[in-house]
């Protein structure tokens, strides 16, 4: 099987255009559907997208349209006909089926479904989609290998061969009792180690890690880190066993949560990519930017509030500093809020632990303080701001004082914010983007100004 080549993109296109089916299908034919899926993404119509589809047999078309990105299989999706839609989901497991269909307008949903002559997987269709996207219930698969923990090995066996005909991948043997309740997992192993047992509970792991239909698909994530596991049984609230969750649909999920809050936190107010129209992204970008608007006004009018002159004239020095000021307060803030919202991702920082962490925090933000504060106050001592001894005095004390206060303050807002959106069930990764930086600008400048003039009043 070969690999797809970019540098072959314009003459697989001439292909397309001449309609020459023969000799395209022979290069997509050696191609892995992530491949196709690749070459799709690099055509600039959606026709020529749809002429490769139509090529491809209903198998290959369903794992292509899996490896397509969103908006890419959205635009395909919205020109092919429902009955090819249905006929490429007959070739999908439930769990991707569901997937592709949540991308449909529910006129179409409903008649996709109806056009899937498996009456079965149209059922199993219809049972995930009740489940939120974001639990392990919109995330599990039906298919997997069940037997009854009465049977025996040979019984067992022959079940196993019966179901693995429509398996792609097996990971475990799930065992469950006559009501359906999850018993245990029966490692392939087992039927080498243990070929002669009497009843499969007597040899199967009881008690196996499973997770319910409503738990928040992180917590799913971070058990399947935690307890180092390719699968997972997913049971419902009476521990019935209705499901499973694989390694690679988690990392599916880690892999776009990462990108959601690294975007988050740059500023986006939602999910864009480098292929998306120019209002798409500015839609995304703008809100916080013009936060960080507005954040420069207030300090524009917070200057404008020095009535007396005292920056422009008695200190004009103090002005130089404002920049340090701004851009420690939001550095250090966007620092803390990171570590909180990495930990309260990866499980490592629970909302119990809330207090214990902001103390830590705050003896860090004492470190800083002191160390920052210390080393502007030395070379304040070397290049004094002002030719006036006193004036420079004064303009390194509010400096030291100033940026001492400014990291105190915005280390604790900085770990206090995320914790508690994360109590407010807000995504806490907003508080690493602009929103932190942008309060820590506005609230060292007030610092700044009401250290400085206190000074000025006091020794001038």
């Amino acid at each position: 099987m070969k690999e797809f080549n970019i540098d072959n993109i314009d003459q697989l296109e001439a292909l397309i255009e001449a309609k020459d089916e023969a000799q395209l299908k022979t290069y997509i034919d050696d191609l892995h559907p992530a491949d196709i899926a690749e070459l799709i993404a690099e055509l600039d119509d959606v026709d020529e997208a749809l002429f490769v589809m139509q090529l491809l047999d209903d198998e290959t078309a369903a794992d292509v349209l899996a490896e397509l990105d969103e908006d890419e299989r959205a635009d395909l999706l919205e020109k092919m006909p429902n009955e090819i839609i249905a006929k490429t989901i007959e070739q999908m497991d439930a769990a991707d089926a569901v997937d592709l269909i949540q991308e449909l307008d529910e006129d179409d949903q409903e008649d996709v479904i109806k056009q899937i002559d498996d009456v079965e997987q149209a059922g199993d269709i219809v049972d995930l989609m009740q489940y939120d996207e974001d639990t392990a219930g919109g995330h599990m698969s039906t298919e997997m290998i069940v037997v009854n923990e009465n049977l025996s090995m040979p019984d067992c066996i022959k079940a196993m061969r019966e179901q693995a005909e429509d398996m792609d991948e097996i990971y475990n043997i799930y065992v469950v009792d006559d009501d359906n309740r999850l018993k245990g997992v029966f490692p392939l192993k087992k039927t080498i180690t243990n070929p002669s047992a009497n009843k499969i509970k007597y040899v199967m792991e009881p008690n196996p890690i499973s997770v319910k239909t409503d738990t928040p698909i992180e917590d799913v994530a971070l058990d399947f880190e935690k307890y180092d596991l390719v699968a997972m049984p997913v049971v419902d609230s009476i521990g019935r066993l209705v499901g499973r969750i694989t390694v690679d649909d988690i990392m599916d999920e880690v892999r776009e949560q990462s990108e959601r809050d690294y975007q988050l936190a740059t500023g986006l107010v939602a999910e864009v990519d480098t292929g998306d129209s120019v209002w798409t992204q500015f839609r995304a970008r703008f809100p916080w930017l013009l936060i960080g608007i507005v954040g420069g006004i207030a300090n524009a009018l917070i200057l404008d509030g020095d009535d007396e002159g005292q920056w422009q004239t008695i200190l004009p020095g103090l002005a130089v500093f404002i920049p340090l000021i701004g851009g420690t307060g939001g550095n250090v803030g966007t620092q803390s809020s990171a570590i909180v919202v990495q930990g309260l991702a990866n499980g490592s920082l629970e909302l119990r632990q809330a207090g214990k962490h902001l103390l830590k925090e705050f003896f860090v933000a004492l470190l800083n303080a002191v160390l920052i504060a210390g080393l502007v106050f030395l070379y304040n001592l070397i290049w004094p701001a002002d030719d006036d001894p006193s004036k420079a005095t004064i303009t390194s004390m509010a400096v030291t004082i100033s940026l001492f206060a400014v990291v105190l303050f915005a280390s604790v807002f900085g770990t206090m914010v995320p914790i508690v959106l994360e109590k407010l069930k807000i995504d806490p990764a907003i508080a690493t983007g602009p929103f932190v930086t942008v309060t820590n600008d506005i609230v060292g400048m007030l610092i700044y100004m009401l250290i400085s003039s206190e000074l000025i009043n006091l020794m001038i």
